[in-house]
């Protein structure tokens, strides 16, 4: 009660109860409070006109009664119910998949070898939502489309719009999807134990029956001396995707403004055709469609053309044709002619050589060499003279490609020397006196085999200091345009004389590192260019070992 009556022995009866007198507050207490400029709400610890809390009296009741109970006695049982952790369906079932084979029978009409199919399928059941998909495994040279035939999803099960669930599936049953009745033969051996846990009693599986046009395709077909239709299935069945690959020269030379040009002859052993293409290189002005000739059977020797009609006009046709081309007619190193063209046969693949050495092994298949070479010359020959501007990679692009392209860097190199730089200390060779007293640093930079020049400013010596080359690689002196030579850390010994452009250095002093590097590729640096650098450094040549432990104490200087 917030309010504090005063009875004095009186009964508490209306009438007899009064307030007291003596209080002066009435107000109810302050519940929010201010904290950094945001009010935090507290709880009330007094009542109105500043009177205990019964709440806080009853507990402090409480409180006070703790340290008097003693505590009982109690022991864990086994059956007080534990209540296990829930799982979702999607964790507890994720990535569980029941796997049942299956198979449809399809009508086939106006056909007189068929009058159904048999095709298998694999039905999908994902625990997770309840899906399910029905996938066709793809059978080679089919003629069927196959693959998804329904996407994942739930499959309605009757026209009340339920679904199908995994307790509707059992093996030896049929189940029909959207008009099409699947029965189910197999199950994989997670399907069969996840049912088995659920108690379903699984039925005994059953074998898919077979096709009928299938199982007639695999019999051995009758052997007829009068018809060849068989021979042509048996052909198809035998050398489908078979292909003979020669390599040859085109002769063109008689035509005007004619050449000889590098062609691809491929022969079909499904059905005998031939074709010819052509083998071009970027750059070559030439047509882009490669093809030379479309797959077609070539006709060997034809016969007189009866009733005078020119043949020019007319197609050959099957009767006019006395023989077509075989595999026998291409012979390598021998010229054969295709439709008025001349070809010589210079070298084929390795499946073309194993055909002949297996079915015709009397032929020789040796590789020509052409007496002309149609191949473009060297890149580098066909290049116009180097005009000075850019450097002579960037300046080659433009004579490879209409439109350039960067040249190729060695990224393994660049990421394994990446900021490794050999410093030497040079002076300029040169007439003038002034000269003499010029220090340069030439900087080498492993990561792209470039080089540059810095000067020290000398105080009060009237020549201005500062960059006196920016990287760029600088070739040797006896090196040419066509074969450029350029300057390595190996070409660098004490005292050598380093010519860039027309300007001639001295090399006087190197850095610690320069020496600890080449040691560590002693086999591709000349050894006097080592010997070199440890007489700089005061280091004898049976110190080597000695010098190695000081190098990677100090790698840094």
């Amino acid at each position: 009660m917030s309010w504090n009556w005063s009875s004095h022995g009186l009964p508490f009866l209306p009438g007899y109860t009064f307030q007291d007198v003596t209080k002066s507050a009435f107000h109810r207490p302050q519940t929010l409070a201010y904290n950094n400029g945001y009010t935090l709400p507290r709880r009330p610890t007094i009542g109105i006109g500043q009177s205990p809390l019964l709440s806080t009296q009853l507990r402090l009741q409480e409180v006070n009664q703790l340290p008097l109970q003693e505590p009982e006695a109690s022991y864990d049982t086994y059956d007080t119910p534990q209540s296990e952790d829930f799982v979702p369906a999607h964790v507890a079932l994720d990535k569980k998949v029941l796997r049942f084979n299956a198979y449809f029978t399809e009508d086939v009409l106006f056909s007189p070898e068929e009058h159904y199919r048999i095709r298998s399928v694999v039905m999908y059941y994902f625990l997770e939502d309840d899906t399910m998909s029905i996938i066709e495994p793809a059978v080679e040279n089919s003629g069927i489309p196959q693959g998804k035939r329904i996407k994942r999803q739930r499959l309605p099960k009757n026209e009340f719009g339920e679904y199908y669930t995994w307790m509707d599936l059992n093996v030896a049953m049929d189940l029909e999807v959207y008009g099409v009745k699947y029965h189910i033969t197999d199950c994989d051996a997670f399907t069969k134990e996840f049912l088995s846990s659920e108690g379903i009693i699984l039925n005994m599986p059953e074998p898919v029956p077979s096709d009928p046009y299938t199982t007639q395709r695999t019999k051995p077909m009758p052997c007829y001396n009068t018809l060849s239709e068989n021979k042509q299935v048996n052909q198809f069945l035998t050398m489908d995707r078979k292909v003979l690959r020669f390599f040859g020269l085109w002769d063109d030379s008689e035509a005007l403004y004619g050449e000889t040009r590098t062609v691809t002859i491929h022969y079909f052993l499904v059905d005998d055709t031939v074709e010819v293409r052509e083998v071009h290189h970027a750059n070559d002005g030439r047509d882009p469609f490669p093809i030379l000739m479309r797959r077609q059977r070539l006709p060997k020797k034809t016969k007189t053309h009866i009733d005078g009609f020119p043949t020019c006009v007319l197609e050959v046709s099957k009767d006019e044709v006395e023989e077509y081309y075989s595999p026998q007619d291409f012979q390598l190193g021998q010229r054969i002619t295709l439709l008025g063209r001349h070809f010589l046969l210079s070298d084929c693949d390795s499946f073309t050589r194993h055909y002949y050495q297996s079915h015709f092994p009397n032929m020789e298949l040796r590789p020509v060499e052409p007496t002309q070479d149609p191949q473009p010359a060297d890149k580098n020959k066909e290049a116009p003279p180097y005009n000075g501007f850019g450097t002579l990679e960037d300046s080659l692009q433009n004579c490879l490609n209409l439109i350039p392209e960067p040249p190729k860097k060695n990224v393994i190199k660049q990421l394994e020397n990446h900021n490794k730089v050999l410093r030497y200390r040079a002076k300029l060779e040169s007439q003038n006196e002034v000269d003499d007293k010029r220090i340069f640093v030439l900087s080498y930079y492993l990561a792209d085999d470039m080089i540059s020049i810095y000067e020290n400013s000398t105080r009060n010596s009237g020549i201005i200091g500062g960059k006196f080359l920016q990287k760029t690689r600088v070739p040797k002196p006896d090196s040419t345009t066509e074969n450029p030579q350029f300057y390595s850390p190996a070409d660098f010994f004490m005292g050598s004389t380093v010519e860039v452009f027309s300007h001639r250095f001295v090399l006087m002093d190197a850095d610690r590192y320069v020496l600890t590097h080449l040691e560590s590729i002693q086999s591709q640096v000349p050894t006097e260019t080592l010997d070199s650098l440890r007489r700089s450094f005061g280091l004898g040549m049976d110190t080597t070992k000695q010098h190695d432990d000081d190098a990677v104490a100090e790698p840094s200087s």
